[in-house]
This record gives C-alpha cells, structure tokens and sequence, in this order.
C-alpha cells in the first residue's frame, strides 16, 4: 500500500507539472492572441495617422498627376496638389510615393500592403469599380488627340493615313484599336507612359496621339515652347470622372476622403487647384 500511494503520489505530481506548463503556455498564445486582434481593429486611417504618413503609389512618368519634378524633389501634379490638401485637412503632413506603370496601378495598390491609396488620373469604370473602391470623382477629362504643331493634321478626317500613339492600359488604348478597325487611322502604336508618347509626336515618330486631355493641359501650361497643338476641331468622344482609389476594405480612410472632398468643392479650394494646373469649369465637377 504504501509503494502504491507514493507512485500515485508521483504521478499526480507529474501531471500538475505537466499542467502547470500547459497552462502557462496556453497563456502566452492567448496573449498573442489578443495583441494581433487589437492591431487588426485598428483600420488603415487610425495607421495612417499614427505614422504621420500617407503612401500613394502613382504613374511618375505620367507627368501632370502626381509625380516629382526631378528638379525641384518637390511632388507636383494635379492630383498632388489635391492629395495634399485632403492630407493636411486630415492632419497627415508627410507624403510619400511608389511608382507604377499606370497599367499594373490597381493591382500594385491590392497587393502592396504599404500603399495606401492609388492616384493619376484613373477613370471610374464598372470594370475597375470591381477591383478597388473610388472616392467622390475629383474632376472630369476627356481625351484630345494631339499633333507637331505645324502638322498637316487639322481634323479627324486628316487621320486616315496617320500613325496614333496611345498609352497601355488606358481607356484610349481600346479606342485606338477601334479607330484603326474602323479605318479612322493607318496604325496605333502603344508607349508605356505619356511621356514617352508626347516625346515621340514631338520627334515625328508617330503622326499623333491620343492623350488624357488634363496631361495635354498641364504640359502646355508648364512648357508653352513645346511645339505640339491639340486639334481644336474635334469632339471627344470619350468623357469620364477622375477620382483617387483605396481597396475595398479600407472604408474609413473613403469616408474620411469623401468628407474632405465634398469640403474643398464647397469652399472653392478643388476648383483653384484645377485652375492652377491648367483646368478649368469644363473639368469641374459640382457634386
């Protein structure tokens, strides 16, 4: 009797150790736990305040949206200029960029968790309303084709025989295959960003483009030696809203983003940057 009680002595020693370590390890996970929930709840405006820094990933080459002028190290743009504004009406003084081609834009937005939102000058479309959620549409555009200036090139019929640039991944990308099915042009030829396709309508290497009329605008404004003209003769056919992108799930930084944007429609501050960056009333947006 008494070898029998002292092994089950040992044995109920044994398993309240056992117990003990169980426990403090179910402790520790459990504390785990509960950190990772709380940093979960905390959504991408409450981060985004905290760091004191706000991330957008954009088409650098793209100049006229949001891009920085290699000069100055200053961003630059019009859609900067907006974002800046919205940040500092949030409180958010620090800016911070990624480049992305603007074809890989919203991918590069979902799928880079450092990104907090995407800007230059992105259509709202059914198709890519089922990929990220729009703020408020932040101004309209529409496209322009654009010429050398002293091109023969002076209406749409003057097209037949000529070479278009367009950019890839923009929704002038498919109305450049239309015009050409259509035999409104000769070809299109694809460039990767607007830079490169006004540089190549400057040196004669394609006939024309056709381009985000906002880029045609600002370009001009900021360089009037430039020597290309948008034909005047034309009527668009093409007419979107432009307006930022967040994911889906990121509900409070739109809201927050809505808010300021409806601010600065009411009080006249988005129509001045607009005319500052060589917009005007047609490219407002009232509502």
């Amino acid at each position: 009797m008494k070898k029998l009680s002292k092994k089950v002595l040992i044995l109920i020693t044994i398993i309240n150790f056992l117990g003990m370590i169980f426990e403090g390890s179910a402790g520790r996970y459990d504390s785990r736990a509960i950190v990772t929930n709380v940093s979960e709840q905390k959504d991408r405006l409450q981060l985004i305040k905290e760091k004191g820094v706000i991330t957008v990933a954009s088409p650098q080459n793209d100049v006229s949206y949001f891009y920085i002028d290699q000069n100055t190290k200053k961003i630059e743009g019009t859609e900067a200029d907006i974002i800046t504004e919205i940040a500092s009406r949030l409180g958010i003084n620090k800016i911070e960029t990624k480049n992305s081609p603007f074809v890989n834009l919203l991918e590069k937005l979902n799928a880079d968790d450092s990104i907090d939102i995407a800007s230059g000058g992105i259509f709202i479309t059914p198709e890519r309303e089922k990929i990220v959620a729009f703020t408020q549409p932040i101004y309209k555009a529409t496209e322009a084709v654009v010429v050398p200036t002293f091109s023969n090139i002076n209406f749409k019929s003057d097209l037949k025989n000529a070479v278009v640039g367009v950019e890839k991944g923009t929704v002038y990308e498919s109305m450049g295959e239309r015009w050409k099915n259509d035999k409104i042009i000769k070809d299109i030829a694809i460039f990767e960003n607007s830079t490169e396709l006004l540089d190549a309508i400057y040196k004669r290497k394609i006939d024309a483009g056709i381009v985000d009329s906002v880029i045609v605008k600002y370009s001009l404004l900021k360089n009037k030696n430039i020597p290309l003209r948008i034909l005047k003769d034309y009527t668009p056919e093409l007419s979107g809203n432009i307006a930022i992108t967040v994911r889906k799930n990121d509900k409070t930084l739109l809201d927050a983003f809505n808010q300021k944007i409806k601010e600065m429609k009411a009080d006249g501050t988005l129509y001045a940057i607009l005319v500052e960056n060589g917009l005007d009333k047609n490219n407002m947006i009232s509502n």
